[in-house]
C-alpha cells in the first residue's frame, strides 16, 4: 500500500520506471528504538542483537531488511531511490519527535525537572509560575536574572545539585518567595544582600553544604522567617547575637557542624524559638544563660557532643520542655528544670558515664521523667552499682553522696 504526507495524498513513487505508489515499501518507524538497549524483551519474541532490525516492516522481506534505516525500496529492483528525495520523503513522514526534557508548559503555576543531565537554569517559565523543583541534576551555577520572569514565585527547591554559588541578585524578582531549599549542594559562603528582598520568607534551608562562616547580614531582613537549617555545614562558631533578627523562627538547626561552644547572646532574640538542635557538635559545655532568650523551647536536642558538665539551674528558664536528648556525652550529673504544667519530660540519657548517687537518684524522683534509651542508661560509679540502669535508681534503697554533687533544683 501507498505512503500519504502529511496531507493524506499519495506521495509520488521515487523508483525509477514507477506508474503509481502502490507496491514500494519502508520501513516502519520505532521511535528511539536504537537509542538505548532494551529493559525488557516482549514475551515469545526475544529481540536480535541491539542494532538489529525489528520485526513489523510493512511488505516484503529478504534485501528489505538488510536496507538502511527509513530507506525506500523499490520492488522492480530492490535498489535504493535517490539519497536527497528519499530524505525530504523521511522528514515529511516522521512523527514530532519528544519534548526537550524539563520543558516548561504554558500558564502551568509548578515546573519540576529532576534531569541528571541538566546543566543550565531551564528558560521559559511563564509568569504564572508559584514553585520551582530544579533537584537532582548537574546545575552548577544559575544566572543573576534565572528568576526574573517568574515574579509571583512562592517556593524554589534547588537541593542536591551542585551549586557552588549564588548570585547576590538572585532573589531580587521574587519578592514573595515563602521557601528557599539549597540542601546538599557545594555552597561555601553566600554574598551578604542574598536575602535583603525576602522579607515574605519563612522556610530556608542550608543544609548539607560546605558553609564556613555564619553572617549576620544574611538574617538581617527576615522578619517572618520560622524555619532555620543550617545543619551538615562546616560552622566553626557562632557570631554573638546572630539570629537576633529572626524574631519570628521557631525551629533553630545547628546539628552537625564543628562548634565547640555556645557563645553568651547566641539565642539572642529568639522568643519564640520552640526546637533547637545542636547534635553532633564539640560542645565541651553552655554558658550559665544560654537559654534564658529561649524560654518557649520545647524540643532541645544536645546529644552527640562532648559535655562533661553543665552550668547549674541551666535548664530552669525551660519551663515548656517536653523533649530533653543528652544522649551519648561525657555527663556525670545532671540539674532538669521544675515539672512543667504539662506531659512529662521525655528524657535521654543513654551512653554518659553517670555517677548513681543521691542527687541523680532524688532528681529522678522528683522530675518523674519518661527515660527513653533506658537499657542503654546505665550508672558508671559508684562501683558496686557500675552497669546498673539508671531508671532503677528511682526503686533503689539506699544512696551514695558524691562530693560534688548537684541538688534538685526547688519550684
Amino acid at each position: 500500500m501507498g505512503l500519504s504526507g502529511a496531507t493524506g495524498m499519495p506521495l509520488p513513487c521515487p523508483c525509477p520506471g514507477c506508474q503509481h505508489p502502490a507496491g514500494w515499501q519502508r520501513r516502519k518507524r520505532f521511535p528511539n528504538r536504537y537509542q538505548d538497549p532494551p529493559r525488557s524483551q516482549p514475551p515469545g519474541r526475544p529481540d536480535g542483537p541491539q542494532g538489529a532490525p525489528p520485526d513489523g516492516w510493512e511488505g516484503g522481506s529478504g534485501s528489505a531488511r538488510t536496507a538502511p534505516a527509513d530507506a525506500v525500496l523499490c520492488p522492480q529492483r530492490g535498489t535504493a531511490a535517490a539519497p536527497a528525495r528519499i530524505l525530504l520523503l523521511a522528514l515529511a513522514l516522521l512523527p514530532p519527535g519528544p519534548a526537550a526534557p524539563c520543558s516548561p508548559q504554558p500558564n502551568a503555576t509548578r515546573f519540576v525537572c529532576t534531569e541528571p543531565a541538566l546543566r543550565s537554569f531551564p528558560a521559559g517559565l511563564p509568569r504564572t509560575t508559584l514553585a520551582i523543583s530544579v533537584e537532582f541534576t548537574a546545575l552548577a551555577a544559575l544566572p543573576p536574572a534565572a528568576l526574573l520572569p517568574v515574579p509571583r514565585l512562592q517556593e524554589l527547591h534547588l537541593s542536591s545539585n551542585r551549586l557552588g554559588s549564588l548570585p547576590a541578585a538572585l532573589l531580587r524578582p521574587v519578592p514573595a518567595l515563602r521557601l528557599l531549599d539549597l540542601t546538599n549542594n557545594l555552597l561555601r559562603d553566600l554574598p551578604a544582600g542574598t536575602f535583603s528582598s525576602s522579607r515574605r520568607l519563612q522556610h530556608l534551608v542550608l543544609r548539607g553544604n560546605r558553609l564556613r562562616a555564619l553572617r549576620p547580614a544574611w538574617f538581617q531582613h527576615l522578619p517572618r522567617l520560622l524555619w532555620l537549617d543550617l545543619g551538615s555545614n562546616a560552622l566553626p562558631e557562632l557570631p554573638p547575637g546572630a539570629f537576633r533578627p529572626l524574631r519570628s523562627l521557631r525551629s533553630l538547626d545547628l546539628s552537625r557542624n564543628l562548634l565547640a561552644a555556645l557563645p553568651p547572646g547566641a539565642l539572642a532574640g529568639l522568643g519564640a524559638l520552640e526546637r533547637l538542635d545542636l547534635e553532633g557538635n564539640r560542645l565541651l559545655t553552655l554558658p550559665p544563660a544560654a537559654f534564658e532568650p529561649a524560654p518557649a523551647l520545647r524540643l532541645l536536642f544536645l546529644q552527640e557532643n562532648e559535655l562533661r558538665e553543665l552550668p547549674p539551674r541551666i535548664f530552669l528558664p525551660l519551663r515548656q520542655l517536653r523533649v530533653l536528648d543528652l544522649a551519648r556525652n561525657r555527663l556525670r550529673e545532671l540539674e532538669l528544670p521544675p515539672p512543667g504544667p504539662g506531659p512529662a519530660l521525655e528524657l535521654d540519657l543513654a551512653g554518659n558515664p553517670w555517677h548513681c548517687g543521691c542527687a541523680l537518684r532524688e532528681l529522678l524522683l522528683s522530675a518523674a521523667p519518661l527515660l527513653s534509651a533506658a537499657a542503654d542508661t546505665r550508672c558508671a560509679s559508684p562501683a558496686h552499682r557500675r552497669g546498673q540502669e539508671v531508671a532503677a535508681l528511682s526503686g533503689a534503697g539506699g544512696c551514695e553522696h558524691s562530693g560534688a554533687g548537684q541538688q534538685p533544683p526547688g519550684p
